[in-house]
């Protein structure tokens, strides 16, 4: 499994405590930064990591800022993207069984680190369950396309 990993300057401290849980599970990890707390634009790495998913170089990715907002808006602006805030453990489980999330995006702010991870778990242990929601998501797909 390859998971990309990217935040701005607001989410360093939870990227990286995140980065380091993934690799201790063996997943490998793309980091597309930041790596330093100067100042950075959050859509920039928002783009990368949702485009590696959706070109397929990744299986899932992982978003952290401030509030995780500023990520998840830009990273449903990449066709094939999913993203979901991930503000507790059933959300972000629901998010991959009912929509198929393939990106979870993370608010330092109001995230502690051991709760990213127990999230994080859940989520890419979770697969989707297709049936009544694989049409929903259909539906979603197709409006994409359309545009």
């Amino acid at each position: 499994m390859r998971v990309a990993l990217g935040c701005d300057h607001a989410g360093l401290n939870l990227k990286q405590h995140i980065k380091s849980h993934l690799e201790s599970r063996g997943v490998e990890v793309v980091d597309f930064g930041t790596s330093t707390k100067e100042s950075v634009d959050y859509p920039d790495f928002a783009f990368k990591v949702s485009e590696a998913v959706s070109k397929g170089d990744c299986d899932y990715g992982i978003l952290v800022c401030s509030t995780g907002i500023g990520m998840c808006v830009a990273a449903n602006k990449v066709k094939g993207v999913r993203a979901a805030l991930g503000y507790n453990r059933e959300a972000a489980i629901q998010s991959r069984a009912h929509v198929d999330c393939n990106v979870l995006v993370f608010g330092e702010k109001y995230t502690q680190p051991d709760a990213a991870t127990s999230m994080i778990d859940s989520w890419l242990e979770t697969p989707f369950e297709g049936g009544r929601h694989e049409r929903r998501v259909k539906k979603i797909e197709n409006y994409e396309t359309s545009q």
